[in-house]
């Protein structure tokens, strides 16, 4: 579980610790991680997801993935565009796409030995909505990358049992959204956990590669659908003509 010390990824790995899961925590800060670690009686580690080297460290430590959730992201500087420095504006992309790349790239090859697995991506309805609610132009962007990046993925994996998804988890109060004001369509901050617990039981494979929005699908009903899911492409972000 990347980007786990607090917010989302907090929630997510809780509710992964009450299923039964052995989570490892991980994020940047070790203090936060070390902290929900030890609520859920999980592993803490120290990973920054853009640096390679630390990100093949803390995979060699932890040992085999079953399930691995990229929630780690950033929303980028607070700037119009010409106020924003081109290495943060490439930070966001090293952060949000580069870093899931480089932890599903780290936890493959144990998934393929062991016979399966599956990968979360922690997407955003910011990869195609007209807004992003953020200042930065880089976040909307990298969250459209990396839903693109999961739907190929899963394309690419799921003959070989390994199921990717990609999930928006709505708009969570955050660290992130604090700044959003009480009138915004806040999301209840239990949908995402709940949605990854269930693609995580393995019950919903079917749907890997699809977008996924923790409060506005109903992933039984997609599930029952899924013929006619898979017929019209649906669930998918697309240009349509």
């Amino acid at each position: 579980m990347t980007g786990g010390g607090r917010g989302i990824g907090e929630n997510v790995a809780r509710a992964l610790a009450e299923d039964g899961w052995a989570v490892a925590v991980a994020a940047r800060t070790l203090a936060e991680v070390e902290a929900v670690a030890r609520a859920i009686g999980g592993r803490a580690l120290e990973l920054d997801v853009s640096s390679p080297a630390s990100v093949e460290a803390a995979f060699a430590a932890l040992g085999p993935v079953d399930l691995l959730v990229n929630n780690a992201g950033i929303s980028g500087p607070s700037a119009p565009f010409l106020a924003e420095q081109p290495d943060e504006w490439w930070r966001v992309f090293e952060v949000n796409v580069r870093g899931a790349y480089l932890c599903t790239r780290s936890a493959l090859p144990s998934m393929l030995e062991r016979g399966g697995g599956r990968v979360v991506n922690v997407a955003s309805g910011a990869a195609y909505l007209p807004s992003t609610g953020m200042p930065s132009t880089a976040y909307g962007p990298s969250k459209a990358a990396l839903h693109r990046f999961s739907e190929l993925l899963a394309l690419q994996l799921a003959p070989q049992n390994v199921f990717v998804f990609s999930i928006s988890p709505g708009l969570v109060r955050t660290a992130m959204t604090a700044s959003f004001g009480d009138d915004a369509p806040w999301t209840p901050p239990e949908c995402a956990p709940d949605l990854v617990r269930k693609l995580a039981s393995g019950r919903y494979d079917a749907l890997a590669g699809r977008y996924l929005h923790a409060e506005h699908d109903d992933v039984d009903d997609l599930l029952a659908r899924i013929d006619e899911v898979r017929e019209q492409d649906l669930n998918a972000i697309r240009l349509r003509r």
